[in-house]
């Protein structure tokens, strides 16, 4: 009998574990009876009491399995690495929150069947704050446009890998993964499954702008060399531009064609214009400086507090 291994990453989602289990588990018991199942919660050091309904769950049920964290080390980090432990034939990475209907495990499971690597789950509508939505939806197409790769646009890493696939995951040993990069470097072949987002079940998401400014600078930095691009050119228009006024400034100055005073506030203004475009760029070159740095570290993706009922080692 073949496994299939639900991922369910977790961050303060006590009000929504419960509900999750209980989905899933309904989902295996009754469409995909055939198969066998493990739910493995990965916990980000959550604050409430995850943690303990996770181990309340795991005591009752053999099916779930949990990998806790010692502390929280970011939404990627945490994501990926609970991928990268799955040890059924594929696994099913799902959110806690709900927004996600785990039913579609149920189409996942079945173009797997048919020899598809890779299944993704891609928005095609959505509940969601239509701000938040617009957001979203911009950034995915700037990304495919910077990007060296084409990006599966409305894709959060929902969706089926393969344990083939989950194997190059665990081979990468990339401190700073970007799974939506991954996938479509990887997998560019894979099947696309399409679903309306619901809206988030219980619970308030702790899912804010931080984090999704972290997530797109790690998508841009890791996939695209636009940015430095756009710098350069910016800086040689700007040289030629200051070059080309100072020498026009200089000849009608020598040959008296204008006699005015430049002003003091045509100075300020050029002053504050450069000055704000050189923070912008040494703010995007930190960016990558700062990815490059904690790669060239080294560091592990996460260090685990406990795991149960796996039979990976930590250091596997």
């Amino acid at each position: 009998m073949k496994v299939i291994t639900i991922v369910i990453p977790t961050y303060n989602e006590e009000e929504n574990i419960d509900f999750i289990y209980k989905r899933v588990s309904n989902v295996f018991q009754t469409e995909l009876d055939d198969y066998g199942y493990q739910i493995m919660f990965i916990d980000n050091c959550s604050k409430d009491r995850s943690r303990k309904k996770i181990k309340a769950l795991a005591e009752k049920d053999e099916h779930v399995q949990y990998i806790f964290n010692v502390r929280n080390f970011g939404f990627s980090k945490s994501t990926f690495y609970g991928l990268t432990q799955a040890e059924g034939d594929a696994a099913v990475l799902l959110y806690a929150d709900m927004q996600d209907p785990p039913e579609m495990i149920v189409r996942f499971v079945r173009e797997w069947e048919q020899g598809t690597r890779v299944v993704a789950g891609i928005k095609n509508a959505s509940k969601e704050n239509p701000f938040l939505y617009f957001v979203r939806q911009s950034f995915y197409r700037l990304m495919n446009r910077i990007a060296e790769i084409q990006h599966i646009e409305q894709f959060t890493g929902f969706g089926l890998y393969d344990r083939e696939v989950i194997k190059i995951f665990r081979e990468l040993k990339d401190p700073l993964p970007y799974l939506r990069g991954m996938v479509a470097e990887l997998a560019p072949e894979c099947k696309k499954v399409y679903y309306e987002q619901e809206k988030r079940a219980y619970g308030k998401s702790s899912f804010h702008f931080k984090n999704l400014y972290d997530v797109a600078m790690l998508g841009i930095t890791s996939y695209s060399r636009s940015l430095m691009r756009i710098a350069v050119m910016t800086g040689f228009l700007i040289a030629a531009c200051s070059l080309f006024l100072a020498v026009v400034t200089f000849f009608l100055k020598i040959f008296r064609i204008i006699d005015y005073p430049i002003g003091i506030a045509a100075s300020i203004f050029g002053i504050f214009f450069l000055g704000s475009v050189q923070l912008l760029f040494i703010g995007v070159l930190g960016e990558y400086i700062s990815n490059i740095n904690i790669r060239s570290m080294g560091r592990p993706l996460v260090i685990e507090e406990e795991r149960y009922n796996l039979e990976r080692k930590m250091d596997e």
